[in-house]
């Protein structure tokens, strides 16, 4: 199986090269967050099967922006359901209001309604779980938790797959944002302390990363995109790929056996 995950970014401006390389791309599933609202009836004409929710909604001066959160699939979905998060806005101490009001407002507008994604896919005959999660990018406790919240609709009975975008931000240069945006100081100089634990928290739920350690994301120098599969897989291939085609993030692509 081969499996893409990718953060498109909600702004993205090379929309026309994205949908080309989706749609020649040989995947057999592929996992998107921010997707535009023009991009998913885009989306919705490729000849695969297809699962989105609302991922969040962006509230400006204009009115609001939805984004979308997407799994596509070469396998029939049999089920698919959402993953409710939480609405932490009355929760962000001052000076995560003064950050967020004094920067660029496409980077931190208000958000509400945010969800994840889960579906049930048939692989010759197998049943396995497929899980596109896109986690705050707040307190570092915050993004533990809503994991553990995911994982709570595994049934570990069959195989699964976690897509998404962790947030996790593991780098000195880029780890005051978890004090920014409302975690404790000891979250910003102890950087590799969310990394560490989220680890432990994936081999608890029988859960690999094949792509432990590598750069998805140019700014923040981190991993924060994943593919994790269970144990029962074996992993044939998993790289981050270069080109970013208008994003942010990087994309990225797993094969397993």
């Amino acid at each position: 199986m081969k499996i893409y995950s990718w953060n498109m970014l909600f702004r993205n401006r090379e929309l026309d090269r994205a949908f080309q390389f989706i749609s020649e791309t040989d995947f057999d599933i592929f996992c998107l967050q921010e997707v535009p609202e023009e991009f998913l009836k885009r989306l919705q004409t490729l000849s695969c099967f297809i699962a989105f929710r609302t991922e969040r909604e962006l509230l400006y001066k204009k009115g609001l922006l939805h984004n979308y959160i997407v799994i596509l699939s070469k396998h029939i979905i049999t089920s698919d359901g959402e993953i409710p998060h939480p609405d932490y806005l009355s929760l962000l101490p001052l000076r995560t209001r003064l950050f967020m009001q004094f920067m660029p407002f496409e980077l931190f507008a208000r958000v509400r309604d945010r969800r994840s994604l889960c579906v049930d896919i048939a692989v010759h005959g197998v049943s396995m779980q497929v899980f596109n999660l896109h986690l705050i990018l707040a307190r570092p406790a915050w993004r533990l938790k809503e994991f553990e919240a995911a994982m709570t609709k595994h049934d570990t009975s069959r195989p699964i797959i976690v897509c998404g975008d962790f947030n996790i931000l593991e780098s000195p240069k880029i780890s005051i944002l978890n004090w920014l945006l409302s975690g404790h100081m000891s979250d910003a100089l102890l950087w590799t302390r969310e990394r560490n634990r989220i680890e432990k928290y994936f081999a608890t739920h029988g859960l690999t990363n094949p792509l432990h350690g590598k750069n998805t994301h140019p700014l923040s120098r981190s991993q924060l995109d994943h593919i994790l599969v269970s144990h029962s897989f074996s992993i044939k291939n998993a790289e981050v790929l270069t080109d970013r085609i208008g994003s942010d993030h990087r994309l990225i692509r797993v094969e397993v056996a």
